[in-house]
């Protein structure tokens, strides 16, 4: 067996050599590893006379000493060495001018979305959220759409089991009953956004699932005339004080008497064009009179209070304001589409 000097010369000329941590690390385990040949050295001691083994002992912790501070060195030496390299190689310029970083930006929809609850949070209106996944009770009983009535046809419904007493909401409308329930005692003024769900065909009018947003106002006193000068306020707020708008008969389950109603072409000015297929107006949703039965659903009195309902799709508005002819552009994330509307 070689002794603790020699073991050490030889582990000191092979550790100056080492180009890496990790050869270094193999040189540490053969020299000062368990079955290395020094640690193997105490192991003899006791077959020594009494008056070697100090002086054994002494040579053996030397040369261990050795080897653990030439490893620790050489290490060192290598880190530098690296960061000499890597000043040489990778050096910055901190006076060149830095590349712009990609700055990425909110979704038109989420803008308009955005756009539409601040016009309606300056007339004093807050902004409800509700569950996607609803209730029969919420989203046709409570809005006066008994079972095998037929308007739920209007709204083809992802039902979630046999019994169809669970779905993916058809419309915002469910939150009118939560927010009074939740509210209960009027004035109550919300507008209600959200993502609503159909089985219907996707075409570049339609999609399974889309935007839509509501507001609903209840009150005493509240009248059609109310409802009116709402939706104007609203479409000049968001379109220009130069348009106008016309509301018309309709029928929904939910309000009495009900309405739809209808902006002025901004690409005519009313006149007639192409835009607006020559009648100067242009479709954006319904509206109506809180039907009394729907107000009792949601805990309201009826005979004391009255209130409205209108809404629209979000898609629906974005198309008019970008003059985009295809609704399923709004979620290809083409990035051409989306640059342009930024």
């Amino acid at each position: 067996m070689s002794g603790p000097a020699e073991i050490a010369a030889r582990a000191l000329a092979a550790i100056a050599g080492a180009r890496g941590e990790a050869e270094l690390e193999r040189l540490r385990v053969e020299f000062l590893g368990a079955r290395s040949e020094l640690l193997a050295i105490p192991r003899t001691f006791a077959a020594l006379p009494k008056e070697d083994r100090a002086a054994a002992g002494q040579a053996f912790n030397a040369a261990r000493s050795a080897i653990t501070e030439a490893l620790a060195e050489r290490s060192r030496t290598l880190a530098s060495a690296r960061l000499s390299d890597l000043a040489a190689t990778e050096a910055v310029d901190v006076t060149f001018p830095g590349s712009r970083p990609a700055v990425g930006r909110l979704h038109v929809l989420t803008r308009v979305r955005r756009e539409i609850e601040t016009i309606m949070e300056t007339m004093g209106y807050h902004v409800e959220e509700g569950p996607e996944v609803e209730t029969d009770w919420y989203n046709f009983e409570a809005l006066n759409l008994a079972r095998g009535h037929a308007a739920r046809d209007m709204q083809d419904t992802f039902f979630f089991d046999v019994s169809e007493e669970l779905l993916l909401r058809t419309h915002t409308s469910p939150m009118q009953i939560r927010s009074m329930e939740r509210l209960m005692e009027p004035p109550i003024l919300v507008i209600i956004p959200g993502r609503t769900y159909r089985r219907d065909a996707t075409d570049p009018s339609h999609l399974a699932q889309f935007m839509q947003v509501e507001a609903l106002a209840i009150a005493e006193g509240i009248t059609v005339g109310d409802l009116k000068g709402t939706i104007l306020y609203f479409a000049q707020s968001m379109w220009g004080e130069d348009r106008s708008i016309r509301i018309r008969p309709n029928f929904f389950p939910y309000t009495e008497p009900s309405f739809e109603f209808d902006v002025s072409c901004g690409v005519c000015g009313g006149r007639g064009c192409r835009s607006c297929g020559g009648s100067g107006w242009l479709e954006v949703g319904g509206c109506g009179m809180v039907h009394p039965n729907v107000l009792r659903n949601g805990g309201i009195d009826p005979t004391r209070y009255s209130g409205f309902a209108w809404g629209f799709g979000i898609e629906r508005i974005a198309m008019l304001r970008y003059d985009v002819d295809d609704i399923r552009l709004f979620y290809e994330n083409d990035m051409r589409f989306l640059e342009q509307l930024g």
